[in-house]
């Protein structure tokens, strides 16, 4: 363990496990003293704005982005404020990793394990202690959690949402339990609605907390009327990992592979014009989905402009990333759920003028289960003592103060009904190398040398060479797995539509 990680070992393994009953003891009636201000920050505004399916590396000022591709407010963000280069979640997929936002938990823990159930009764979200400690809190866009419901949930005074994975178009919004029907685009109405909330709804006298929570990009990939065809005519690079070749797929585990012709898979993509597969082409899908985050960028310059025009920006910290990542090809496959790179490496920026220096870029490697604490701490907030939260605050990175900090990351993803291409993964990441353990199947783990090999082509996991290095990861691996009940897997009753058309090789 290098000397910079999380302190040592018995000390991470302190924190990690506290579990959804930890979070139940808070209880409705002690919600006044849920937040108790630590007298060292000011109390902040704070704007949290959370993406769907967004790459980590698809904003323009990123080396690995698509040439043609226009990011410039989220240049401006990392320009003017901080870029977090190295940001990951926990489990990459939608509710997981919006409970683990949330709560700061991992997903063994606040359990909430697919898109289909509800949060688990009793369990705590930050907002609710900044609720206690005196922020004027709103909430617009995907929840997600629970599936079909969008009442309001605790932790939000205001609060504006709609079933599932809602609609590009001309969406039905539950606002405060009342259901208006609004004709546009989405992500426009969504920005316009928090907008409206931060001129006109709000208490001006308090400090706030605007959760801002998109659809885009989620698949289906729909861009706004004016950016539609945007990027007709650009030319598509397709990842090397994504061509059916020996080469490929010689040391990876035959999952791998098997999933290019599942729902989730390019094969399964590709053969769509001889089945009535509703999937588009590969090319046109690409395109689309830069389009879509072209729009996404152009409403968080809304918000950052109101800031910057009413002088909010001077006492507001404002935090984007995405819940999860996404391949496009890479691999062969179109989604997220496993533990490679584009998976659960996601976009992160933070802007807060007088806070952040402008250019600051932070390498440390962090996680969605930061986002709890890291927002307290702006806003001087401490959560009760039973609530242990497996992230830490890394608020001091960003005002670039020099501090211990982790070497690595856990990752879990457990094995779905509703689209069982993927198996149960966990994972162990460090800065230069990556260990998975794939659960229930008769196959190759995955071992990963990110330095020499950062598109994961070459599996390593046979080579005798890295045998104490790869017995060494999954040791540490399990042992903090335990610490915090990780292994023991729920297993959930099928619920939903099962998407299993796995489609026949050519």
């Amino acid at each position: 363990m290098a000397a910079n990680g999380f302190f040592n070992r018995r000390a991470f393994l302190g924190f990690v496990g506290c579990g959804a009953a930890g979070w139940a003891l808070l209880g409705a009636a002690g919600r006044a003293s849920w937040g108790a201000t630590t007298g060292k920050e000011k109390r902040r505004n704070i704007v949290f704005l959370l993406s769907d399916d967004h790459r980590y590396d698809f904003m323009s000022f990123m080396k690995g982005s698509p040439a043609f591709l226009e990011t410039p407010n989220m240049d401006r963000m990392a320009r003017e404020g901080a870029h977090l280069a190295n940001a990951f979640v926990s489990t990459s997929l939608c509710s997981p990793s919006r409970a683990s936002v949330l709560t700061g938990q991992y997903m063994h823990n606040h359990q909430v394990v697919d898109n289909q159930r509800p949060v688990p009764a009793g369990t705590v979200f930050f907002p609710q202690y900044l609720q206690g400690a005196g922020y004027e809190t709103a909430f617009v866009g995907k929840w997600h959690m629970g599936h079909d419901d969008d009442a309001p949930r605790p932790g939000f005074d205001h609060w504006i949402s709609f079933k599932g994975q809602g609609v590009y178009s001309d969406p039905t919004l539950n606002i405060n339990n009342e259901h208006r029907e609004f004709s546009g685009y989405t992500t426009d109405i969504l920005t316009d609605q928090a907008l409206e909330w931060l001129k006109d709804g709000r208490d001006a006298v308090k400090p706030f907390f605007l959760y801002l929570s998109f659809k885009a990009v989620h698949y289906p990939f729909e861009p706004a009327e004016r950016h539609r065809g945007r990027y007709a005519k650009a030319e598509v690079k397709r990842p090397e990992t994504m061509a059916n070749t020996e080469q490929n797929y010689q040391t990876q585990p035959g999952w791998v592979r098997e999933r290019r012709y599942s729902i989730h898979g390019v094969d399964h993509m590709e053969t769509g014009q001889y089945d009535n597969d509703p999937v588009p082409s590969f090319d046109d899908l690409y395109r689309r989905y830069c389009e879509t985050v072209h729009g996404l960028d152009e409403n968080l310059g809304r918000l950052l402009d109101y800031l910057d025009e009413t002088g909010l920006n001077k006492s507001t910290l404002v935090m984007y990333m995405g819940d999860n990542g996404f391949a496009l090809g890479e691999h062969g496959f179109y989604d997220k759920r496993d533990a490679f790179e584009e998976s659960i490496r996601v976009p992160m920026l933070a802007y807060a003028p007088g806070l952040i220096r402008p250019g600051t870029r932070v390498t440390q490697i962090v996680q969605n289960i930061d986002i709890a604490a890291t927002l307290l701490d702006a806003a001087g907030v401490k959560p009760a003592k039973e609530a242990k939260m497996d992230g830490l605050s890394f608020l001091p990175l960003l005002r670039g103060e020099s501090i211990g900090w982790r070497d690595h990351i856990l990752y879990e993803y457990y094995w779905e009904w509703n689209f069982p291409a993927t198996p149960t993964v966990f994972a162990i990441r460090s800065e230069r190398y990556k260990y998975i353990f794939y659960h229930g199947l008769w196959d190759y783990d995955g071992f990963y040398d990110l330095q020499t090999d950062p598109h994961e082509r070459h599996n390593l996991i046979d080579v005798p060479a890295y045998g104490e290095q790869i017995g060494a990861m999954q040791k540490q691996l399990f042992e903090e797995l335990e610490a915090g009940g990780g292994p023991a897997i729920p297993v959930r009753r099928p619920i939903g539509e099962r998407l299993d058309q796995r489609k026949n090789k050519r």
